[in-house]
């Protein structure tokens, strides 16, 4: 079986020969270890040293040469419309402050994936919301890629479950640099 070891960014140049294909959802997208197939259905198995989320064109080095190319598949999702700039800023900031991906498209809406709970919030603040089935590629938080400098996780990540109560709990078990905190709610911030 292929043995997939190295994540490459798809902003990372690499010349390496395209060996196949992998399409995955976004909850498929986060991963170290697992038996995969590719889109020929061929099976591989990807190892990697840590965790990674893989984003659309990011490359899998295999052990005996070549690459495995990843590419995000369609699924359900809910692109976002507000009314200007300033309207599209701040529905970004009630996503963010719900710690749910969010992709920017390049006409400047919003992409999250379907949730009925984002969507009621989303329209509750003037937003348009347009259901629709096509590739989900979040941006990467700001610390992404930096050693694992922000590591902010609170016990359950949002995309790799199916239980849509977003009201959990903000308490941490972490210990980060002491001048990091953030809102979570309008007036309550909490520092780590």
């Amino acid at each position: 079986m292929r043995h997939a070891i190295e994540h490459i960014p798809v902003d990372r140049a690499d010349t390496s020969e395209v060996r196949g294909t992998v399409t995955l959802v976004f909850s498929d997208r986060h991963r170290r270890r697992i038996r995969l197939h590719d889109d020929a259905g061929d099976a591989f198995l990807l190892d990697l040293p840590h965790a990674v989320r893989l984003a659309d064109g990011d490359r899998l080095r295999l052990v005996d040469g070549g690459v495995i190319v990843v590419r995000a598949a369609e699924e359900p999702v809910l692109t976002i419309t507000a009314a200007g700039p300033i309207a599209t800023a701040k529905l970004a900031w009630h996503i963010g402050n719900r710690h749910t991906p969010v992709q920017v498209l390049d006409d400047g809406r919003l992409r999250i994936i379907d949730d009925h709970v984002m969507r009621d919030m989303i329209v509750g603040l003037g937003g348009v919301v347009e259901n629709e089935i096509a590739p989900f590629d979040p941006l990467n938080g700001a610390y992404h890629g930096l050693g694992g400098a922000h590591g902010h996780s609170h016990g359950n990540d949002h995309f790799d479950h199916d239980d849509h109560d977003h009201g959990h709990d903000h308490s941490h078990d972490i210990s980060h640099d002491p001048a990091h905190a953030h809102a979570h709610a309008v007036g309550k911030p909490h520092d780590h």
